[in-house]
Order: structure tokens, then sequence, then C-alpha cells
């Protein structure tokens, strides 16, 4: 997901209660839910993740973040990006690691022999001229098959969440790049600026060069 971006953690609770049992640390991460997010959609609202013998680094970690950012150190918004990134990151992955054998969603999906192997196609090469046929035939099953499998997973069929992932590709390269819409267009998929800029409207709500605008004076 493209535009991720780490807060400062604010002041420990316990420094305001020098008797307290418990330590609350608090922190913020950004990412966009438009135009397409998968991955923040297939997680509940809250994640209760109990700490393991497994996992004891996150603490040691967590508590390196509470110091970066109590220190204001030139350099200190991009370490505690990354470092709010990877907590992130690991705690998706242990949530997946949890999910139920017959779950269903995204992350179900890329874990999923099949499944999983068609979204990776699709992720790494979005302006693949991919059909239904091509993706079974290199995953290695019928049609019909991977059809019925990715729906049942993913909740979408293979060629819309195609165009769905193309446009979110899209949006990546008009925000850090200064590719023209036209160019852009070729390089997610579309043989023509006409045709992109339709699709992208309608799942963005906006035409993608206004689109650029609007968030680029945003961001800056």
């Amino acid at each position: 997901m493209h535009h991720h971006e780490g807060r400062r953690l604010p002041q420990r609770v316990d420094e305001l209660d020098a008797g307290a049992d418990a330590t609350i640390v608090c922190g913020f991460l950004g990412c966009d839910m438009r135009p397409f997010n998968p991955l923040i959609e297939a997680l509940p609202r809250m994640l209760h993740l109990r700490a393991t013998e497994d996992d004891a680094w996150i603490a040691t970690f967590t508590q390196q973040a509470v110091a970066e950012s109590h220190a204001a150190r030139p350099g200190g918004e991009a370490m505690l990006a990354r470092m709010s990134e990877m907590m992130f990151v690991d705690a998706v992955r242990r949530y997946a690691d949890r999910l139920p054998p017959q779950s269903a969603g995204w992350l179900a999906g890329l874990r999923d022999r099949f499944v999983g192997r068609a979204l990776g196609l699709m992720h790494e090469q979005p302006a693949q001229d991919w059909t239904i046929d091509e993706l079974g035939r290199r995953v290695g099953l019928s049609r019909s098959s991977l059809h019925e499998r990715f729906v049942q997973l993913i909740g979408v069929p293979p060629m819309q969440y195609l165009a769905q992932w193309r446009m979110q590709a899209a949006a990546r390269m008009l925000l850090e790049t200064c590719g023209t819409v036209a160019t852009i267009a070729l390089d997610v998929g579309y043989e023509s600026e006409a045709a992109f800029a339709r699709a992208f409207k309608r799942l963005v709500g906006r035409p993608p060069a206004a689109w650029r605008r609007e968030r680029s004076a945003a961001l800056a």
C-alpha cells in the first residue's frame, strides 16, 4: 500500500502516574483506504495479540520507539515511521497465522496455494494482459476452478480484483512519479488514456489528473 506515514508517539501514561502498574504506549500509522486497500479491509477493527516468548522482541522494540520519540533527534520521524511499519507488519502476520483453516478473506487468499499464487502474479505484473485462462494455467487450475476458489476467498472475481489493483498501482505512480497520465495508463495495462481515466474515475470518484493535483496539494 502506498503513503504510509509514522507519527510521533505521545507521552507515556506511566510518566503521568509514577505509581501505575501498566504502561500504555499509543502510536499512529496512516495509510490510504482509496482507491483500493484489500489489506485494511481484511482486518477487524481491533487486533488483540497477546505477547508470547516467540515475539518478546516487540516489547523491547516498543520501548526503543518511545525512547526515539522522546529524544527528538534528527531523523527521528523517519526512524519511527519504519519502526511503526515493522510492528504493524508483525501484528498482521501474527493475526494471519491464527486464522482458522477454513477462513475466507484476502489474508486467507494469500496463504492459499492457488489463489495466493494468482494474487502474487497480478500484484507483481499488473500491466500483464491477464485472462482467467492464463492465470489458471500459471497456478495449475482450470479457469472455472480458479474463478470459484478466488470468489470464495476474496469475494470478487479475479478480473475485477485485477482492475482494482491496477488502480492502486496507478494511484501510487500518480503520487510518487512525474509520469503523465497517458504513460501511467500504459504502465498498468490500459491501451488508452481515456479508458484508464474512465476506470479510475469510476473507482475513485475523480479523474486521475484532478485526483493527483488534490492529493499532491494535501500532502504538501
